[in-house]
């Protein structure tokens, strides 16, 4: 696999597994492991599916497009603005959360490995910084960071797998859902630990356009993370019995049982260093969707003939991009979470709606139309997306479903998970 290639396919599985693995047996736990498997290989399906419609989008437009720009030229005005509120929400939304979440994480470790003792708020700002500068030098900055952390996060969850594995009890992998309520409420939990449609542009931009590449990275980059989560469901879910799950939920509640439960001192330690790498490696690649679509915003490809305004260009969008969250995340340290409740709703948004809406319109004017004034960059469509309109229009109704369960859970119809 060229380097380029290996670099994209460890981004998009980076950005895949972050934080909210760590959700998925809280999620998952009233529902039982079987079930939960399931709706992970089918929310990975749907996932992978419009994420090649993305790849089939891109023909369309020059390899350095955003998801900002196939929306204005292929839905017009509106089209642009609901992809501007979409991505705009799911994304701050993210950062919000990965920087008030990595900068206690990042003064914990400091402390720990160092014996250096900083306030939440100075580390909250230093964690902020370096994933900033990786960000704003470029993609082949964050492809060079991200294989090392990916790698270090790979032996991390390895030895979390090693350590529980010989403690699966078969008998608790075989409960049942203890309410029918609690599948739809799991649903948008799961889809959203499969997200990574946002850092798709940086990744066609940095293939260069390369259909064939983008293919394979987002192909084997979004099944190792279902791969990775099917093991980490079977060694929670199969060392805590479902109802001391569904009793004690949270992350660190998780942490204390799965540590308990096998009696090893330093699980804990070794999980929390696992959490602290999804997050790092997930808010690289959320950050990178964020930066590359701000500047895109900004106009800055109107700059590259001068290297001092595309350096002020991309400050620039790298302070818009990192400073709301970040003064988000200092001075409302509980708020973000309301906003993530509704981020599978932006991220429907993003990676159902938008790209099925488009696909539909584009192959519509190319059939009737001969292709009309949508031309890709070879002038030929080289490559469409399988399955037709009967999945074209299935993924849009799965996306109904999603955002109609996150509906229900904030209104208190359906059970909250967590």
């Amino acid at each position: 696999m060229k380097s380029k290639v290996l670099g994209s396919t460890l981004i998009i599985a980076g950005t895949t597994i972050g934080a909210g693995m760590l959700a998925l047996p809280i999620a998952s736990a009233g529902i039982g492991f079987g079930t939960s498997i399931l709706l992970m290989f089918g929310l990975w399906a749907l996932m992978a599916y419009t994420a090649l419609l993305m790849i089939e989008l891109h023909q369309y437009a020059d390899h350095s497009a955003t998801l900002h720009t196939l929306a204005k030229q292929i839905l017009g005005d509106k089209g642009k603005y609901i992809a501007s509120f979409a991505m705009l929400f799911l994304f701050y939304a993210l950062c919000a959360a990965y920087i008030a979440g990595g900068g206690g994480q990042f003064a914990d470790r400091l402390e720990m490995i160092f014996g250096v003792s900083l306030s939440p708020t100075l580390a909250t700002l230093i964690f902020t910084l370096i994933v900033a500068l990786t960000v704003t030098i470029g993609t082949h900055a964050v492809d060079k960071l991200n294989r090392i952390l990916f790698t270090l996060k790979l032996i991390a969850m390895g030895s979390v797998l090693f350590l529980l594995a010989p403690n699966v009890t078969q008998g608790y992998l075989t409960s049942l859902p203890m309410q029918q309520g609690l599948i739809v409420a799991a649903i948008p939990v799961v889809f959203t630990s499969f997200g990574f449609h946002g850092s798709i542009p940086a990744i066609v931009n940095y293939l260069e356009g390369d259909t064939k590449a983008l293919r394979k990275a987002i192909v084997i980059g979004s099944s190792l993370p279902l791969v990775i989560y099917v093991f980490w469901q079977l060694v929670t879910l199969g060392v805590v019995q479902q109802e001391t799950l569904v009793e004690n939920s949270g992350l660190s509640n998780l942490i204390t049982l799965l540590s308990s439960a096998v009696h090893v001192e330093k699980l804990a330690t070794i999980i929390g260093v696992f959490a602290d790498l999804a997050l790092i490696t997930s808010f690289l690649g959320v950050s990178l969707g964020l930066f590359e679509y701000l500047r895109d915003l900004g106009g800055s490809k109107a700059s590259k003939k001068s290297s001092t305004n595309t350096f002020s260009k991309r400050a620039i969008a790298a302070l818009v991009t990192f400073l709301p969250p970040l003064c988000f995340a200092l001075f409302y340290p509980q708020g973000f979470i309301m906003a993530l409740g509704y981020a599978a709703i932006a991220l429907a948004i993003l990676a159902i709606f938008l790209p099925t809406v488009m696909i539909a319109k584009i192959r519509k004017v190319a059939v009737n139309a001969n292709q009309g004034s949508l031309k890709t960059e070879q002038g030929t469509v080289h490559y469409q997306t399988g399955g037709g309109q009967v999945a074209l229009y299935g993924a849009m109704l799965t996306g109904l479903v999603i955002v109609t369960a996150q509906l229900l859970v904030t209104f208190g119809v359906l059970p909250s998970l967590g």
